[in-house]
């Protein structure tokens, strides 16, 4: 059995395709193969597509459900539960709050902001039970209920799929597998429900610079996506064209953040990527609605984050940068997109 195949090949860009079973429940050569195809996918392309991943079809599918419904209440409704502060990193963003780039200054991304604003709305979910940060869930019926059950519980299902891809990671360095146990077990992450709305396609051939999310890197560790079937994402190639990475049924895309090319000496890269209009053939005036779901994973909050061992001295050269703490970073990065 194969460990990966190629899921985007086009313009020097290769993201593969790598059956995560094999590492999760395989022999010893094929979990160690498995583990080397995802790290050269995080070092070359920066994405992996994983395949039969433990988190079933069915869960996902919910998921979407569930996010979409909440996104049909209404804008008042949704905008009493608003996103407050980098730090707390929770609650409902709305349309052209945020500004997605990769600019570092605050006024050049107000700037920008005014000019394209990114076409979509967003729900941010931390961990529960992080003292004085709360979730600022929906309430009043039973659908709110319902909406925190079913978004704690995949939250909890993302942070395992998380601690197992960072062993992967530590197997294809070479490094002892639990390495980032210690990093992971808190589970200081972001699940972010993201709705974007139908659009006119009059609105892309206006403004020629207009797209639904504006080129970035994230920020952390890693992140888990999880696509519907409408497209739009794309991803940076080495000779600088965005290339479409085509949703494939059945799979979770992951990508490396800043955090982790930092921690890893920039052996691992952390990838520019947008969504754009769907390159599919849409009949009509009007692209219909795109949702996808993104897990945003980090280093535990309290973690100081050094270059891993093996990744400088040598031919392979001086560590690239100061140490820092996991979430002093991510509010500093978050400061600079709100």
């Amino acid at each position: 059995m194969a460990a990966q195949t190629d899921a985007v090949n086009s313009d020097n860009l290769v993201i593969p395709l790598v059956n995560f079973s094999l590492f999760l429940h395989g022999t010893p050569a094929e979990r160690l193969a498995a583990a080397r195809s995802i790290l050269h996918g995080f070092q070359t392309a920066g994405f992996v597509y994983l395949s039969a991943h433990p988190i079933p079809d069915s869960v996902i599918s919910n998921v979407f459900s569930t996010s979409a419904a909440f996104f049909r209440r209404p804008l008042a409704e949704k905008e009493k539960l608003g996103w407050t502060t980098p730090r707390a990193n929770r609650g409902y963003v709305a349309h052209g709050r945020e500004k997605v780039s990769a600019l570092l200054d605050k006024e050049e991304v107000e700037k920008l902001k005014a000019q394209v604003p990114d076409l979509k709305e967003s729900f941010e979910i931390g961990r529960e039970g992080e003292e004085g940060l709360p979730n600022n869930w929906p309430s009043g019926d039973v659908a709110a209920e319902e909406f925190k059950n079913v978004m704690n519980a995949f939250h909890d299902q993302c942070k395992e799929l998380h601690v197992e891809v960072m062993r992967a990671i530590a197997v294809g360095m070479g490094l002892d597998e639990g390495y980032f146990d210690g990093f992971t077990d808190v589970g200081d992450n972001t699940l972010r429900l993201l709705h974007y709305p139908e659009v006119s396609k009059e609105v892309f051939r206006k403004n020629k610079l207009q797209v639904r999310a504006g080129e970035h890197t994230d920020y952390g560790s890693v992140t888990l996506l999880f696509q519907d079937n409408r497209g739009g994402l794309q991803v940076k190639s080495p000779n600088g064209t965005f290339v479409d990475a085509t949703p494939i049924p059945g799979t979770v895309v992951v990508n490396a953040g800043d955090l982790l090319a930092r921690w890893s000496n920039d052996t691992i890269r952390s990838t520019m990527h947008r969504v754009v209009e769907p390159p599919s053939k849409v009949d009509g005036d009007v692209y219909p609605a795109r949702y996808s779901v993104a897990y945003f994973c980090n280093p535990n909050f309290k973690s100081q984050i050094q270059a891993i061992e093996g990744t400088y001295g040598g031919e392979k050269g001086k560590k690239k940068y100061a140490d820092i703490n996991s979430g002093e970073y991510l509010v500093q990065r978050l400061e600079t997109t709100y």
